[in-house]
């Protein structure tokens, strides 16, 4: 075999294997589980790009991006009023403070 392409175990986080920082890495990884929920709501609500971007007040090609994976382009933010304007509840919760931590964390969950 010519060629051999190296393979490397994944730690479960494929931002983080990207070399992504752990910062960069929650927040991408908050922006995809929040990306994945607007794409099954609009498949359950069987709504187009076109319909979904109206109702969230952006255009179609801005969604489409979004939709497939240019996540540079939107914020946390701006998700969460796209899903909250297709019809979805989105809960933030702080937790209590932890004096023995040095940062806190940004942990996404569905």
């Amino acid at each position: 075999m010519a060629g051999k392409i190296p393979a490397h175990k994944s730690s479960g986080d494929a931002f983080a294997d990207l070399g992504f920082s752990p910062a960069e890495a929650a927040e991408l990884n908050a922006k995809s589980i929040l990306i994945d929920a607007i794409a099954e709501t609009m498949e359950k609500r069987g709504l187009t790009q076109a319909d979904a971007a109206k109702a969230c007040r952006t255009d179609q090609p801005t969604l489409s991006k979004v939709l497939r994976g240019r996540m540079e382009s939107v914020t946390i933010d701006r998700l969460t009023a796209w899903l909250t304007a297709l019809g979805r509840s989105v809960e933030i919760r702080v937790k209590p403070f932890n004096a023995r931590a040095k940062t806190g964390q940004l942990v996404a969950a569905r």
